[in-house]
């Protein structure tokens, strides 16, 4: 499930990402083109991630070979994805990735001014102003929305992944602490200095193509 503010991006835009961790994890991948904001307000990009996850269960897969993943905005709705799977009673994936998550739209983790003069890819206004659009008058503290006032317990198993320097890293930590507190098992790396999603820039940064290759081994750990 692709970032992108859930104001822009495209399956084929984030092919990249997507492709490398497949190919790292030796799997088959599916990527979704969810509806964007402003267009197409909250829940639209939600239910379309349902929709995807009970199409593959119709064509046959069982939720024990699937694995969610998502970065930043993608990350929030793999999070809220798994709630709404859990309110129908329907089966939790083997397991989900969230990188660099976006899974608070209110904005109230202390990293959002810790580190706002470090992160170098997002601003609080930058976030807010996608917030808007995608929320266009619902409640920002609804867990479908932000997942990180959800109650957490019962999901799949998690693999957190998160720059020091990002704004969003308090979304990170706060994720990992219920999920725990829960009883969610959970991965849970820091990696220090690197910025929001560097995930996206492995034709640079080893750091991207070594968390890539983490992701992978994980997946790798936990599908049928």
């Amino acid at each position: 499930i692709h970032g992108g503010a859930l104001l822009v991006g495209t399956a084929e835009v984030y092919r990249g990402l997507t492709g490398n961790i497949a190919e790292a994890a030796g799997v088959n991948h599916f990527s979704i083109d969810y509806r964007l904001a402003p267009e197409h307000a909250f829940p639209a990009a939600l239910d379309d991630s349902v929709a995807a996850y009970k199409g593959l269960l119709a064509e046959g897969y069982s939720a024990e070979q699937i694995i969610v993943a998502g970065d930043s905005a993608g990350g929030g709705l793999a999070l809220s994805m798994l709630l709404s799977l859990k309110a129908a009673g329907l089966p939790q994936p083997a397991g989900t990735v969230l990188l660099s998550p976006w899974a608070d739209l209110t904005h109230s983790g202390e990293s959002m001014t810790t580190q706002a003069a470090a992160d170098v890819s997002l601003t609080k206004a930058g976030l807010q102003s996608g917030a808007d659009q995608y929320l266009a008058g619902h409640s920002a503290t609804d867990p479908l929305v932000s997942p990180v006032f959800g109650d957490l317990s019962g999901i799949s198993p998690l693999l957190i992944e998160v720059g020091t320097t990002e704004i969003l890293h308090s979304d990170s930590t706060r994720i990992r602490d219920s999920a725990k507190a829960a009883g969610v098992e959970v991965t849970f790396h820091e990696w220090t200095d690197m910025p929001h999603d560097w995930s996206l820039f492995s034709f640079m940064l080893s750091e991207g193509r070594d968390m890539i290759d983490e992701v992978g081994a994980w997946i790798k750990n936990k599908v049928v």
